[in-house]
């Protein structure tokens, strides 16, 4: 049953008692007020009354208690419903709708049977029938400065993770203006030619006209002594064989 607003409701599930007791239990509380249920289900409960049955009856004894009308003592389910409408109460009173009640609505029924086999091989079958009970409550007057609400629906917010944040990058340290200038291996004759050429730049360019090339240094070519060839060589050598017998000659004649 779809609850109104403004409203109370209870609900049991998986109830071990008859639900044809339990549906004959709450047909004589609807439509009652709430603080007669509760006194009614108590003496119900305690057997002290008997419950009037109007549908399931069939080979039922007759009451004087009730007129003469068909009934019985069924105080194991008048017991479940009076713990379904205390239940409901409580609820109301959570909602803020007041402490007196009118139920609108008490209802039972069955949800399921489960078989269960006799021992000892036989055939013998029987089910348990488990039951529900529902019990709806509606305010006679709700409380002054009290707004009732429709409860929204409940929504899983998901778990999310802190982000991590970032931690902002340092800026590295500028090391060119502290590094020291490596010394280089240059003879003095290259120092002197550079600082030549930048003189000449300088002045050049003051002066507008276009720099001053650096004239490269063509490498100096070996100069190679020429041979004699083989007949100069040769007189040569009989020049200087004549000349020498010539002046054995005169040596011998002053002697």
């Amino acid at each position: 049953m779809a609850v109104p607003e403004n409203c109370a409701c209870a609900r049991l599930e998986g109830v071990n008692a008859s639900y044809k007791d339990l549906s004959e239990v709450c047909g004589r509380i609807q439509g009652k007020k709430s603080a007669w249920a509760m006194q009614f289900l108590e003496l119900a409960s305690n057997q002290e009354i008997p419950i009037m049955f109007k549908r399931h009856n069939k080979k039922l004894g007759h009451r004087r208690e009730l007129g003469g009308q068909k009934g019985r003592y069924p105080h194991k389910a008048a017991t479940f419903v009076l713990n379904a409408l205390k239940s409901a109460i409580a609820n109301g009173g959570v909602k803020g709708l007041g402490v007196e009640y009118t139920i609108l609505s008490a209802c039972a029924n069955k949800t399921q049977a489960l078989p269960r086999m006799a021992s000892k091989g036989r055939s013998a079958r029987s089910y348990l029938e488990l039951s529900k009970i529902e019990v709806v409550l509606k305010p006679d007057e709700i409380p002054n400065k009290v707004e009732v609400t429709k409860p929204a629906k409940k929504t899983e917010d998901k778990k999310t993770e802190p982000s991590k944040q970032t931690e902002p990058s340092k800026p590295k340290p500028d090391t060119s203006k502290h590094e020291t200038p490596k010394p280089q291996n240059t003879s003095s004759a290259a120092v002197a030619t550079s600082i030549t050429h930048n003189a000449g730049q300088n002045a050049a360019h003051n002066a507008g006209a276009a720099p001053v090339k650096k004239e490269e240094k063509k490498p100096e070519a070996k100069k190679e002594t020429a041979k004699p060839p083989e007949h100069q060589s040769h007189e040569h050598k009989s020049h200087e064989h004549k000349t020498g017998e010539k002046h054995s000659d005169h040596k011998k004649g002053d002697s």
